[in-house]
Formats: C-alpha cells, structure tokens, sequence
C-alpha cells in the first residue's frame, strides 16, 4: 500500500510558483492588519457567524438562448446573459390548478392527471380509478383489490427497491395519449408478514407488512394495460408464476409500446420488453447478462429511432444507442466513466452532452459528444467537480455550480470553447470568510491492491504536530454508494466545532464504492462486509502512520449499511476501531429485503458462507467494550426498512457475551429520527463523542 495527497491546481508549475509567491507576500501583509478570529464554542451553538458564506444563484434551467434560471433565497429570477441583470421570475403555475388533486387526495392515493387533463387516475382500498374532470364522475377499473391483492399500488419491496419511495407506492402510468392506463398487479398472498409494534396507547398497535426477507417469496406480479374507452384490460404476456422482477416500465412517445424491464431473481439477466397494449405479446428489444449482477435502466433518453442509455457490462459506464428495430446497439464512449448521466440531446445539430467521472473518480466533469464522428470532448475546465449543469438551447453556454474539496462554490456561466470564457454569478465565499479560522480540508488518496481509494478529511484548527489528535470516521459502505467526492462542504456548526476541538473528521470509501468500475463493485459479491471493512481497515493502518494521530481513539460512525460496517469495524476490526455509532444496521442480511440482499449475495440456501459473514452478532465475543472501547447502537421501533429485529438480536449476543454498549431506541422512529428525536440523536451523539474521544462532558450551551 501507498498513500499520497492530492491538491487541486489548475496552472502550470510556473504559474503556481508565481501565484503562490503573492499570496504568501498578500498574507503577511492581511496578517499584520487582522488576525483571524477563533470560534467561539457560544457563536457555534447559535450557528455560523453571518458573512461567512454567502448565498449564490443556482442554475435551475434556460428560459430562452439568453436567459437563464436560477433559483436563490427561494425565489427565481432570469438572469440575461448580454446584459449580465437578473430579474424576478415566476415558474410557469400548472395547466391543472392543483386544487382538484388536493380535494381528491384526502380521501384517495396518488391522484395523478392524465396528459390531455381530461381525467384523474387513482387508487383507493388497493383498486384503480378514474375519474372524468368535467362530469365529476368516477368509474372503478378493478375490484379485486384487497389486503393481498393490489391494483395500482406497490407491494413493499417494489415500493422501496424498485419503483422508489418517491413513487407513494405508485405503481400506474398513463399512456401519451390518455387512452390507456398500464398497472401492476401485485398478489402478495406468498409473501410472509412482518409484525412492527407500536407501543403508544393503552395497548398499543400493530402494524403489519407483507415483508420478504432474503430466500422469502417474493409478491407474483401481473401487468395489466385498460382501454379507457371500452374499460378493457389486456394482460402482458407474461407468466406470474415465474419467479422474476419487472422494472419502472414506460410508453413510448406514440402510446402504442408499453416498455417493461424485466430480470429472472438472481438479477444476472436483463431484458426489455416491448409489450403491444393491444393484445399483450412482447418482444425482446435489449437484452444484457452479467456474471455478478445488473442495474436497472435509468438513465434512458428516446428518439424517433431508438434511445441512449448508460451501461456498464463493459467493466465502466459508457454511453450505448439502441434502436428500437432490435438490432445490436452502439457503443459510443470509451473510458474509465462512472456516474455517467446524459445532460442533453440535440439531434438536429448531432450533439450529447453528458457528465461523468472520467478524468477522476471524486469529479464530475461535463463532456460534448459529437454524434457524427464520434468525438469526446471536454468541456468543463480545472479541477473542479461540476454539479446542477444547464446546457443553452443553442448549445454554446452551460451553467454550474463548481468547487472542490478547498474551494468555495461557485455559480458560473460558461461559454463553451478552446478557451472557455467563465462568468462567475455568485461565490459562496463571504465577506467574512478571512476574518475566522477556519478548518482545512484536503483530498486523500491510498492504493491497495491496485485501487485507488479516496477520502476527504478535515483536520484541527491551528493543527500541532507533536499533539495526539483523536479521529471521526464516517462513511456508509453501500455497493456504489460512495460518500467521498471532490467538492465544496460549508463550514458548519458541526463540522467546525469538531475541528475547533481538537478532532480530526475523515470520510472515507472502498473499493465498491464506485470509485473503481464494475471490478470494483464486484469484489462485494456473495461476501457483503468483508472487503469492505478490509479496505477500511487499511486507512486507519495509514491514519496511523501521521504522527498527530491518536491511534487508541479512532472513532467510526454510520447509519443503515453504515450502522452495518459500524458494528463490523468493532468487532472484526476490533484492533483498529474503538469507538463507534451505529444506527438503523442490518446484523444479519437474512433479516434484509429479498431484491436488495439477493443482488449482492444470492440466497441463503444458495450462499451460505456469506450469509454466515454477515451474521454480526455471532461475533458479539470479538467486541471488547468497557474501558478503551464503547459501542452506541440506536434504532427506531418503527423502521420498516431495517426492522429492529436486527438490533434486539445484536444486542442479546452482547449481554450473552457479557459486553457492555450503549442503546438508544426511538419509539415510533422510522429508518432515520425525525423532529424531536432527531434533536435528541444529534445530542446523544455528541455526547458520546465527547466523553470517549475528548474524555470530558460535552458543553452545555452545545446542546439543543
């Protein structure tokens, strides 16, 4: 293993020499005409002084070629690119006044417009509805809706893995050209039923949801598209004793395609279906298999002739065309791409415009892709990470926000060329940002076993050298889900104060993070946690190496998958962590939803070594606890997500053991505190960290 730093420059040597000479001249001679003001731990607890960051206009969109969008205190304003003013704005209000929806909401779910507004669709009781807008009248679609069956709305693991909780359970979609309404129909008979206790009232509640763990049945789903006009429903032909999963299906432009993404359970095998609304049949139009597993599609951009999408069966995420005649699609990019999302389509002039991480994996960066001769090129400049892009409608101007891990924000303009002209439109650095010490963030890089990991970390104010400075790391761990990214974080009361007091904050990945391509990611396959934390372990052996860093208070803290590695840094990494937070894990991937746990591990039956690994608790004994070490450990009753089973089976093997830790439970809480819980979780914390890492109370005036 090697490390190194990394710094953002964008000059030559020279250039940097040169720079870095007046700024040293310009610092001394601003040093003897202020000093920096220290924090105060009384300014933290009200918030950050004003001026230290300032509000910037946000690109939103373009309105025309020379006027574009942003969106700053809540309110937008047009910002014209030749005369560089900004006037008020106000969006567009909705062809539909919202009222009707409202109305109708509180007695039914998901009230959604068709497109030609003339009618609602709507589910109530687990049947489907329409209701005409301007007769006011409502006609049933189904009636077999039940506690078991459901019509238009989600069985939960659809609802959380796969359609998405932003859905409200949603599970219908109208045709383009509102004479079709396409359902899933969800049989959940198979599914077992997962009890979540309520203790509030006299005897409490009982919530019960139908909940398949890993090797569970799974709901049988059937796809039903109705003829409004006749009030029909064609079934898509497939068979619902298959066990399989459907993905977020879509019509195509002209409403005569139903599109239905579909996977056998071991999720190694993607097809697309394309499926007539007339009589159901279907037929492959894409088709992809992977030795590991697949992603659905989510990134897809249409055309007369066929649609762009983003795949990485190639080992990165590269751009690919598929027609929809059904011939073999094109690929279009090459590289190390990850994070790839199409921006803009331009077919007329042949342009795509896309951002990924291709330069390095902590940045976005934004690419124009000519369609003609294939060429790629960069268009965003520096080291930068590149967010909120907006192309202009002539394709010459793009807006961002821009920053890395030692530069504030900025909103920027950008006239696109061998020599982009940048206009900046708001800097998030205020005018107080000179007068305060601030604490210094920096880019991490080690290497291990040929990947290169990244972290950001945040050392002390005024750090000493020859002072022991304990250690935060936090992180989540997730398959491609990483936290660690080249950008802007304000200085905050939270950030601030742990670097005011003498705590070093790291943020750090592993190699399944996203950072290292599909090789990478597939390292974790069949064997959750284990590379992982061996990646983990393997910064605190660096942290370890800086001679200002307290190896015997080396904290970690996380929730969800991050609660997972949490508990599995302090027991298997019981040599390298001593204290952590963990919140809302998963202790035992049996315990977790069947799509989700499946994609990475198979069954249980299938995989019964790596389900062995992830059980946590089996390891309770490797947990030292008492003195030098602690373990705080804190669930909501209520989380249907993770369910607290998790947590009640974990903390039985400690008392078994004999090991000590703390417990925090949220009655009612759900997969993350809410309100008053939250403030409470937020004090719990710090005084967890200030009594194990600083080895006194927390402050009063800190807590809420």
């Amino acid at each position: 293993m090697y490390y190194f730093w990394k710094r953002n420059f964008q000059y030559s040597n020279q250039m940097k020499s040169v720079l870095l000479a007046v700024a040293a001249v310009c610092t001394a001679i601003a040093g003897h005409a202020q000093e920096k003001k220290s924090l105060t731990l009384e300014q933290l607890a009200e918030g950050m002084p004003a001026g230290i960051i300032s509000p910037i206009p946000a690109p939103a969109g373009w309105y025309d070629r020379n006027n574009l969008i942003v969106y700053e205190n809540r309110e937008y304003g047009l910002y014209n690119i030749r005369t560089g003013e900004t006037v008020p704005y106000e969006m567009p209000a909705p062809k539909v006044q919202p009222a009707i929806l409202e109305e109708l909401g509180k007695t039914v779910d998901n009230p959604t417009f068709s497109p030609d507004s003339t009618m609602i669709a709507y589910t109530k009781g687990n049947n489907l509805y329409v209701m005409d807008v301007a007769t006011g009248v409502h006609r049933a679609l189904t009636t077999d809706g039940s506690d078991l069956i459901l019509n238009g709305w989600s069985s939960w693991v659809y609802y959380e893995e796969i359609l998405g909780r932003a859905t409200r359970y949603k599970a219908f979609w109208w045709s383009p050209d509102s004479r079709r309404l396409a359902y899933y129909r969800f049989d959940d008979t198979d599914v077992p039923m997962f009890p979540i206790y309520d203790a509030k009232g006299k005897h409490g509640t009982l919530r019960e949801t139908r909940y398949p763990k890993a090797g569970d049945a799974n709901p049988k789903v059937e796809i039903g598209m109705v003829d409004l006009a006749t009030g029909e429903t064609v079934w898509a032909d497939f068979d619902r004793d298959d066990d399989q999963y459907f993905g977020t299906p879509f019509w195509s432009a002209g409403s005569d395609k139903f599109m239905v993404p579909w996977m056998p359970r071991d999720q190694n095998h993607l097809v697309l279906y394309e499926v007539s609304p007339v009589d159901g049949s279907r037929k492959p139009l894409y088709e992809e298999f992977q030795k590991t597993w697949i992603d659905w599609i989510d990134d897809m951009v249409f055309t007369d002739d066929g649609f762009y999408m983003t795949r990485d069966f190639d080992g990165w995420e590269q751009i690919y065309f598929q027609p929809f005649d059904g011939s073999h699609y094109v690929k279009l990019t090459e590289g190390h791409n990850w994070g790839t999302r199409i921006l803009k389509l331009d077919e007329k002039k042949g342009l795509l415009f896309f951002t990924s991480r291709a330069e390095i994996s902590t940045r976005y960066d934004v690419y124009r892709l000519d369609l003609k001769n294939g060429n790629v090129e960069r268009v965003s400049f520096g080291d930068y990470n590149f967010s909120n892009v907006v192309i202009s409608p002539d394709n010459r101007y793009y807006a961002a926000l821009i920053s890395n891990v030692s530069t504030p924000t900025k909103s920027v303009l950008v006239k696109m060329g061998r020599q982009p002209q940048v206009t900046v439109l708001g800097d998030s650095k205020g005018p107080a940002y000179d007068h305060y010490k601030l604490s210094e963030a920096r880019m991490l890089f080690i290497e291990v076993d040929g990947y290169t990991l990244p972290a950001s970390i945040r050392l002390p104010v005024d750090l000493d050298t020859n002072r022991k400075y304990p250690v935060i790391i936090s992180m989540y761990g997730g398959p491609n889900s990483g936290t660690v990214m080249d950008r802007w974080t304000n200085p905050s009361p939270g950030n601030q104060l742990w670097a005011n007091e003498g705590v070093i904050q790291i943020s750090i990945d592993h190699r399944a993070s996203g950072h290292c391509g599909k090789e990478g990611l597939n390292h974790v396959y069949r064997s959750l946690g284990q590379t992982e934390l061996a990646d983990y372990i393997e910064w605190v052996k660096y942290l370890r190496t800086l001679p200002y860093v307290d190896s015997c208070k080396i904290g970690i803290t996380g929730f969800s998958f991050g609660g997972t590695m949490t508990v599995l840094a302090l027991t298997d990494g019981a040599d390298y962590f001593q204290y952590g937070i963990a919140g809302g894990g998963v202790y035992d991937w049996q315990l977790y939803d069947t799509h989700y746990t499946e994609r990475y591990m198979d069954t249980p039956e299938d995989n019964p070594e790596g389900y062995a690994f992830t059980r946590v608790w089996e390891r309770a004994d490797k947990y030292r606890g008492g003195k030098g070490s602690m373990l705080r450990i804190t669930h909501g009753t209520a989380d249907d997500n993770v369910h607290m089973q998790n947590t009640l089976q974990l903390i039985d093997a400690l008392q078994k053991a004999d090991k000590q830790f703390e417990l925090m439970v949220y009655p009612g809480g759900y997969h993350g505190y809410r309100g008053y819980q939250a403030v409470h979780s937020s004090n719990s914390d710090l005084i967890f960290w200030y009594r194990y890492l600083l080895d006194r109370e927390v402050p009063e005036c800190l807590l809420k």
